[in-house]
């Protein structure tokens, strides 16, 4: 099992900024790909912003420009940097983890608790 914890949220006004980061831990033998999710009040869970163990990035045509996904393979870790922020961006942030528990498991996804982003004057 895989766990994953965020932290970073909170409340911004708009045009303003927040880092959300998210350590993984737990039986990890190789995380591919970790990505952000958000899901605001009544809306399905979209994905923000997903980058490979490679590096390689991808983003919500809503978010490119403004926010940038990173990641510390030696710590397990993955980032989200988010500038000038908008009301719109208000949601529950989830990360989210493709893992390998062990050697010849077949890999899962995993998702953390989930860190609140109000974005309000």
């Amino acid at each position: 099992q895989v766990q994953l914890v965020e932290s970073g949220g909170g409340l911004v006004q708009p045009g303003g900024s927040l880092r959300l980061s998210c350590a993984a831990s737990g039986s990890i033998f190789a995380i591919y790909t970790m990505g952000w999710y958000r899901q605001a009040p009544g809306k399905q869970r979209d994905v923000v912003a997903t980058i490979t163990n490679g590096g390689s990035t991808n983003y919500a045509d809503s978010v490119k420009g403004r926010f940038t996904i990173s990641r510390v393979n030696a710590n397990n870790t993955v980032y989200l940097q988010m500038n000038s922020l908008k009301p719109e961006d208000t949601a529950v942030y989830y990360c989210n983890a493709y893992s390998r528990s062990y050697y010849g498991a077949s890999p899962n996804y995993y998702w953390g608790q989930g860190t609140q982003v109000t974005v309000s004057s």
